[in-house]
């Protein structure tokens, strides 16, 4: 196997990732926990949290530490929001390969990382970065060090697993302890490995584990705890303590937590369809002869063999499908052990030629399947916008040309499959960063007006919102938390306005001279539709905004 051009390919992903983290964040998710990490930085509040000036009980608050952080370093921008999760991402990337070292030759845990790193959920949550991308780089981080420690009985490995396991837990609650548990756990139970349950060492991680806690806890005590009139999801005496360690994760599964969304048990397969591609088909394949292979060995596997990736990733699925409230990014903290099944399986079907008729029937499928995303992507990048001038669609073919000459050449440094699926997912996503995305942000209204007011330096305390749903974004791009006005009555001379286009003759009306500083089109963008996408009938699909002086 060529180890220096896997290793390129990695950069590669890396570089593409670097351009993703320069485009506009999204509404809603991304730009929230933006706009909180700003909030926190402006207010040097890091112990308690607040969104818009309103108490914030959601997510545990180590993004918005690092966020934070890191803009009170690189200053107020999407790149500094990023840049902690880029580092975490690195981190599981890292980690799935020293993992998969623990146990398989050097090749296989290369192509693990390589899997990693490449799935399309990867590009994804680099740029719209939510709390997924450091809590996958923690847990796996855990599972490594701990697996480590358990195979050479190095202290500093189970010092450092129990760490991990804390700082995913103040990413996104008790999860990151659970997901360990289940990877390991399972593995020790089909060794047959009873002691590895009882060590006295689990007392110390514990104790470590729980002093790493204190500072959140300590901040969710004083917000919430000691407020028992607060109203939070429409209950007062409401206990942060209680909703971090219990509701906000094991509430999904017993009923008590308020939030119910896709439920189903096959929805965050059905999502890996596109969240794990180009891979998604290998891994499904690998995973039912993982199952297979087990059933063989009748459920008793040997000290040289390890069932942490299958099992971590089984159990995971079943706690995570069997939520009440899913949504497509949860399966991603399983990515890293979906990597390394699916790594084995590709090693054994392309390097060892081990099954050579199914390796023709996913090679054929894979082919079709390339050759059509591909063409996807010419035609997103060449119909929806003008601006991109068919500039982006014109170089996206001749990519198309390499990877038909890819296709079809004699010989190849990798196996042909591997080769054209890393190719298609790698150049795919450097045209939706550096073209599709750029073009289609232009329509969120937040980011855009925003921006405009950061740049002409306009006076933050005089910028309101009436009738406009401007999402999180306009407070991050415009580096302040802007009030609404109800009414016109609260309008002032000297105000400048974010609202809907058809105000402005009530605005009018009402005895202003209206100047309109900026104004565009609005889309939910995270919501893409056809109507939107076509540009005959993009107009109907726009919500008209603008950003008005009154005088």
């Amino acid at each position: 196997m060529n180890t220096r051009l896997i290793i390129l390919m990695l950069c590669i992903c890396t570089l593409v990732y670097l351009l993703g983290m320069q485009i506009d964040l999204m509404d809603v998710d991304a730009a929230q926990y933006a706009s909180i990490s700003r909030e926190m930085l402006a207010n040097k509040s890091f112990l308690q949290v607040y969104d818009l000036g309103r108490d914030y009980l959601d997510k545990p608050p180590m993004l918005f530490w690092l966020s934070a952080l890191s803009m009170k370093i690189f200053g107020i921008n999407h790149f500094a929001y990023r840049l902690p999760s880029f580092i975490f991402a690195l981190l599981a990337i890292y980690s799935t390969y020293r993992l998969a070292l623990l146990y398989y030759k050097k090749e296989v845990a290369l192509l693990a990382a390589l899997i990693l790193a490449s799935c399309q959920a990867m590009f994804l949550i680099l740029h719209d970065v939510r709390t997924d991308t450091m809590l996958m780089g923690w847990v796996i981080c855990s599972i490594w060090q701990l697996a480590e420690w358990k195979q050479n009985k190095k202290f500093i490995s189970f010092t450092l697993g129990c760490i991990a396991i804390a700082g995913g837990m103040m990413t996104k609650g008790p999860l990151a302890l659970i997901v360990p548990v289940f990877a390991l756990g399972s593995d020790w139970i089909l060794k047959r490995d009873w002691k590895a349950f009882v060590r006295w060492e689990y007392i110390l991680g514990i104790i470590i584990i729980a002093i790493l806690l204190l500072p959140m806890s300590y901040g969710l005590y004083q917000q919430f705890d000691m407020h028992p009139e607060k109203v939070l999801y429409n209950q007062n005496n409401v206990s942060g303590l209680r909703f971090f360690y219990w509701t906000q994760s094991f509430g999904r599964i017993t009923g008590e937590s308020t939030w119910k969304e896709y439920g189903s048990f096959s929805f965050l397969l059905q999502n890996m369809l596109w969240s794990f591609l180009p891979w998604i088909i290998f891994f499904l394949t690998a995973i039912l002869l993982e199952g297979y292979q087990l059933i063989k060995q009748r459920f008793n596997i040997q000290d040289n063999q390890e069932w942490i990736s299958t099992g971590g990733f089984i159990i995971t699925y079943c706690a995570l499908g069997s939520s009440q409230a899913q949504l497509p990014h949860y399966i991603f903290i399983a990515f890293p052990f979906a990597a390394i099944i699916t790594a084995k399986f590709l090693y054994t079907l392309l390097f060892e030629n081990s099954y050579p008729k199914l390796q023709n029937i996913l090679s054929i499928i894979h082919k079709i399947l390339f050759g059509l995303l591909w063409i996807a992507l010419i035609v997103l990048l060449w119909w929806p916008f003008v601006q991109l001038t068919k500039t982006a669609a014109l170089i996206s073919l001749l990519f198309f040309a390499a990877f038909i000459v890819m296709l079809f050449a004699k010989k190849l440094p990798l196996p042909r499959i591997l080769l054209l699926g890393a190719f298609t997912i790698m150049g795919i996503n450097l045209f939706l960063n550096t073209a599709f995305y750029p073009a289609l942000l232009q329509y969120q209204a937040g980011s855009v007006a925003g921006r405009f007011i950061t740049k002409n330096h306009l006076p933050t305390s005089k910028v309101f919102i009436y009738d406009f749903p401007e999402g999180r974004s306009f407070h991050f791009y415009g580096q302040s938390v802007f009030a609404h006005l109800d009414s016109l009555q609260q309008m002032k001379k000297g105000d400048i306005i974010l609202t809907d286009r058809n105000n402005l003759t009530a605005i009018d009306s009402a005895g202003f001279k209206v100047t309109v500083l900026q104004q565009g089109g609005d889309y939910h963008i995270s919501m893409l539709s056809l109507r939107f996408l076509n540009p005959k009938k993009r107009e109907g699909q726009l919500q008209k905004y603008v950003l008005a002086k009154l005088d």
